[in-house]
């Protein structure tokens, strides 16, 4: 026990370190398209629980031991490999708008691959019959891998044809930018011009704006909800927030509470889905359940770049993205309560991973839009301070109801330990995570009304830009 304890201990100090240094290099490297850079990163997270599983299958099935082996050679490996590439980069400078779109263009085919890597391992992940098939799919699976290191000499080579051979192929502007850096302080700027007008006017604008003080005695209701919404609101994005300033922000503890009862609770439904697959009847489809998750947190993740793909044709703020990516949660975890069958777990499932994978990569983003990117390492580990508290809350609740079910219900005994078995070892569980998933879509909602006009905001400010610097887009469009 005391071995299990210091490895989960080194583990989680492990992951936290090595998540937060591949943020700040992706924002610093990155930073026209640091979402995009972000949500790539992010989402092959997601699929390494199921390739950790092809690897197991592939070598010796029969080991329990072999994933712990795997778990400590493969990422070393891995990280010493990447450690020389990252310390001989040279300094980040300023990059120009042929630049800019290269790198669009480079992260696009980047995620048609790896688009290609989660459809591979969903759909071959878990056929492994035998130990012949598994090598020859972790084959295909390590090369999918490897394959997007070739992009870039693609994309160069490219470009050396297209100024080597004239072609009529151009790009205008970047449709794949939701908020880049030069945006944010142009917006600043616009922002702070405005204020000062108001003041020189008598109005009393700062950076936070007071609610709402509209006084009409037949619409209190309407006013007291304009008050929560607009009371201490954010009116910019990417203004800088220290710690002791953010921990004193209503925006952040309603995205907190987001993030504590959506993405934590799936990743809690994830590490019991063994137990969960154990008490339904399904133990022999356990490893078809965490290819599943696996897979689709893998979609949830590359989805997060949604914004940034259709903001040409669609703009909608990344908190409202949020809210939407958190309603499959509370459905998912209501049919598992409802029917309780394999085919609800199945597509239960899929869902949480979707629905978490999703909010694992689009947080990173919201939190540099939302509190600045200078601070962004301090305040995202701030935010996932509620991973390691709700596994333990989640995970305690999950345990009272599967020990008191065990203790009336049908039970199998193994050496010390009792095994519970049938729906009613996690139907409470399941209407209890359901419920908080509610609370939280409902504090994801609050949060989306609160920044929707400051993402507006920013979106008029730099259309009107872009038309002042070029007013043939505007007969173009």
């Amino acid at each position: 026990m005391r071995q299990v304890f210091c490895l989960c201990l080194l583990a989680g100090c492990s992951i936290c370190w090595f998540n937060t240094v591949c943020f700040v290099l992706c924002i610093k490297n990155f930073p026209a398209n640091r979402a995009l850079a972000l949500s790539l990163t992010v989402s092959y997270n997601g699929v390494s629980a199921a390739l950790y599983a092809l690897a197991g299958d592939a070598i010796n099935a029969s080991s329990s031991s072999l994933y712990l082996l795997l778990n400590s050679l493969v990422p070393l490996v891995v990280s010493i490999a990447a450690l020389i590439p990252i310390l001989r980069q040279p300094s980040v400078e300023p990059l120009s708008p042929e630049a800019v779109r290269s790198d669009s263009i480079m992260f696009l085919l980047l995620n048609v691959l790896a688009v290609l890597t989660g459809v591979y391992i969903l759909i071959f992940g878990s056929n492994t019959s035998d130990s012949t098939t598994a090598r020859l799919l972790l084959a295909g699976a390590i090369f999918l891998l490897v394959f997007p290191l070739c992009v870039p000499g693609v994309v160069y080579a490219r470009r050396w044809f297209h100024h080597t051979v004239h072609s009529s192929f151009h790009l205008r502007g970047s449709g794949f930018i939701l908020v880049d850096d030069d945006d944010l302080e142009l917006h600043k700027r616009l922002v702070s011009r405005e204020a000062s007008f108001n003041d020189r006017n008598g109005d009393n604008v700062s950076e936070y704006k007071l609610g709402s003080q509209k006084r009409s005695i037949d619409e209190d209701g309407a006013r007291c909800c304009e008050k929560m919404i607009e009371k201490d609101q954010l009116v910019i994005l990417g203004a800088e927030h220290p710690a002791h300033v953010l921990v004193g922000r209503l925006d952040f503890w309603l995205y907190y509470i987001a993030y504590f009862c959506g993405g934590t609770i799936g990743l809690v439904y994830s590490n019991n889905l063994g137990q969960i697959a154990q008490s339904l009847g399904e133990s022999s489809n356990t490893t078809l359940l965490v290819t599943l998750y696996s897979s689709f947190s893998f979609f949830g993740r590359l989805l997060s770049a949604t914004p940034d793909y259709v903001r040409a044709k669609m703009y909608f703020a990344r908190t409202g993205w949020l809210t939407i990516a958190l309603l499959p949660t509370p459905i998912a975890f209501f049919l598992l309560a409802g029917l309780g069958n394999s085919v609800a777990l199945r597509v239960g499932t899929a869902l949480i991973g979707l629905s978490s994978g999703f909010i694992f990569a689009a947080a990173v983003s919201i939190t540099s839009e939302l509190f600045g990117t200078n601070s962004l390492g301090v305040n995202h580990n701030i935010l996932i301070t509620n991973i390691p508290i709700g596994s333990l809350v989640y995970g305690v609740l999950a345990a009272i109801v599967y020990d008191a079910s065990a203790g009336r219900g049908l039970k199998l005994k193994f050496a010390d330990s009792v095994v519970c078995m049938g729906r009613q070892c996690y139907f409470l569980t399941f209407v209890w995570w359901g419920c908080l998933s509610v609370l939280g879509l409902i504090s994801s909602l609050l949060l989306f009304l609160r920044t929707k006009h400051a993402y507006d905001a920013f979106e008029r400010n730099r259309v009107l830009t872009e038309v002042s610097q070029d007013p043939a887009r505007l007969l173009t469009n």
